[in-house]
């Protein structure tokens, strides 16, 4: 089986690894260091990883020139939608998207931006 391991830059690891475990449901913890961190499922699958601007010599990670997220969009699918609503709800206001039916997937879902400003869809796993 492959993985994909989608890393993202960001200002602050902490912070915006705390975000996202908010919006999943994870239970609080830190990362493993100040400029990376993982943000892991309870069986241990990545699903994301949390990169700060300019902390190695990634070139495509120096700095967040023109703008974080141009192009990008982290889709997850989550079995909890009305729970992770509520807590994205906690986390951004306004959203992107308000919650609706996707006609091309037939699932509801939900975006907000993150506090690096990418777009975050949600979208219910049944």
């Amino acid at each position: 089986m492959k993985r994909t391991w989608a890393i993202i830059g960001v200002r602050n690891v902490p912070n915006s690894f705390h975000w996202y475990q908010s919006l999943f449901g994870h239970p609080p913890s830190a990362p493993a260091h100040d400029h990376f961190g993982l943000i892991s499922d309870s069986d241990g699958t990545v699903l994301l990883c949390l990169h700060q601007w300019g902390a190695h010599e990634h070139p495509s990670l120096m700095r967040p020139d023109p703008a974080p997220g141009n192009g990008l969009l982290l889709f997850f699918r989550v079995d909890d939608f009305e729970q992770a609503l509520q807590r994205a709800r906690s986390l951004a206001s306004p959203f992107a998207e308000e919650p609706h039916l996707n006609p091309n997937t037939g699932t509801r879902e939900f975006s907000l931006q993150d506090p690096d400003g990418y777009h975050v869809t949600i979208s219910s796993l049944s």
